[in-house]
């Protein structure tokens, strides 16, 4: 398989040799399968990552170090850019703008701000909407292949609403720096010895004032690596198990590790830490009418209806409830008049929640796009929910479940990883 992949690539080199002499074409530097990464976008991540690192005063290791860890971000996305392909998975133009204004307005900004903003960076937007496409596709890619892998048991759940009781359903949260010193899937004893010692190595580094983010971006084997390891903000029982366990007790600050894990030996830092969260939970209730676009309903025609819709219901000359019933796609709130009754917003598609969020009861959104096709929503009402026995139920279903992708997609990008033919050329 290696030398009939490598031979088609050495043909179409061979193919454009004439015009080599005229054109300056873009090298392969990596064949990834059935792509290959160029050699433009290699420096265009580094440029990106020196670009950042160089906004947030953070000191880079050398160029060799940060092409490295480039190559291998690019290998990841490409992969998962051709299951993507396979799976069908495809993010429409005005899903595309819908997100990316969503983008500006949380930033608190307009499209034509966004712009300027991209072109004082030197970012072209077109380069900057497929950048967000593909994050979009990836995402989908993840979530579809990781949670078939997630099965929380109720017993799971139990425990940790015993656990959220005794606590007072308050959690601290942990702001991480992650350092990854990776195995493959079965590694001999030998390898797994000298990775248990370059960790402790690091470790010894940081110890002796290293900087952190500076020795991930240099060491890590982590998909925050690039990002100086930075985890983010994590509640307690959201973060995996090996890492809930580790930092107990612990103060901003300390250094934890190595610790031992199917993906490797992680080394962590408690960056900061922050208050209590309390499960209560904000609920709305809603409804909308949904129109799909289809052959004989273009994009246009289906957002057009909806808008009129809109300012016929606004001019009192139709009853939103009458049209939601004759016009939705949306079967099961459609007999209801529209109405999706009280519910936790994060249970909606990404730009349905976006919309709500954007709402003040009564009012009516302008027609969005999601992955369901175009939506008029009116939000109706808001109201904070109490901690009862199902919204606690609820609120820990979603921190195991949170815990257990993040366990189980480090685990899956590792085994399609080693699956994969890969060359650097």
């Amino acid at each position: 398989m290696k030398f009939i992949i490598r031979a088609m690539y050495l043909t179409a080199l061979l193919t454009f040799s004439s015009l080599a002499q005229q054109v300056s074409l873009d090298r392969v530097a990596v064949i990834v399968d059935q792509g290959v990464i160029l050699e433009s976008e290699i420096e265009a991540l580094v440029t990106e990552v020196k670009r950042n690192a160089q906004n947030e005063e953070q000191t880079l290791p050398a160029d060799r170090v940060l092409r490295t860890q480039a190559i291998e971000r690019l290998i990841l996305k490409s992969l998962q850019m051709q299951m993507a392909e396979r799976m069908g998975i495809q993010v429409s133009d005005p899903q595309l703008e819908q997100t990316i204004g969503n983008i500006a307005q949380g930033q608190g900004i307009g499209m034509d701000q966004l712009r300027a903003e991209l072109n004082k960076e030197g970012i072209s937007y077109d380069d900057y909407r497929e950048d967000v496409r593909e994050e979009l596709i990836v995402g989908e890619v993840r979530r579809a292949n990781v949670r078939r892998r997630i099965y929380i048991t109720p017993q799971e759940i139990n425990s940790l609403v015993e656990l959220m009781d005794e606590q007072g359903a308050e959690q601290a949260e942990y702001q991480l720096g992650h350092i990854l010193i990776g195995l493959p899937s079965e590694p001999s004893e030998e390898v797994i010895e000298d990775a248990r010692s370059r960790a402790e190595k690091v470790l010894d580094l940081l110890n002796n004032g290293s900087d952190f983010a500076r020795i991930a971006i240099t060491s890590s084997s982590g998909s925050e690596a690039l990002e100086g390891g930075n985890m983010g903000w994590l509640n307690i029982n959201s973060m995996p198990t090996l890492f809930a366990e580790a930092v107990q007790g612990k103060e901003t600050g300390e250094l934890i590790g190595p610790i031992r894990s199917g993906a490797g030996f992680h080394i962590l830092k408690i960056k900061d830490t922050r208050g209590i969260e309390k499960v209560t939970v904000e609920e709305v209730n809603a409804r909308h009418i949904l129109i799909k676009p289809s052959i004989i309903l273009s994009e246009e025609k289906a957002k057009q209806m909806l808008s009129n819709f809109r300012q016929q219901v606004i001019d009192g000359d139709a009853e939103f409830s009458a049209l939601a019933k004759e016009h939705s796609d949306d079967p099961g709130s459609a007999l209801k008049g529209g109405k999706l009754g009280w519910a936790d917003p994060n249970m909606y598609v990404p730009a349905f929640k976006e919309a709500l969020a954007n709402l003040e009861p009564g009012e009516y959104s302008k027609p969005i796009r999601s992955t369901h096709g175009w939506h008029l929503i009116q939000l109706e009402d808001r109201r904070l929910d109490d901690a009862t026995d199902k919204r606690k139920e609820d609120k820990a279903s979603q921190l195991i479940y949170s815990r257990k992708f993040k366990e189980e997609a480090e685990a899956w990008i590792r085994e399609m990883r080693d699956a994969a033919y890969i060359e650097v050329l």
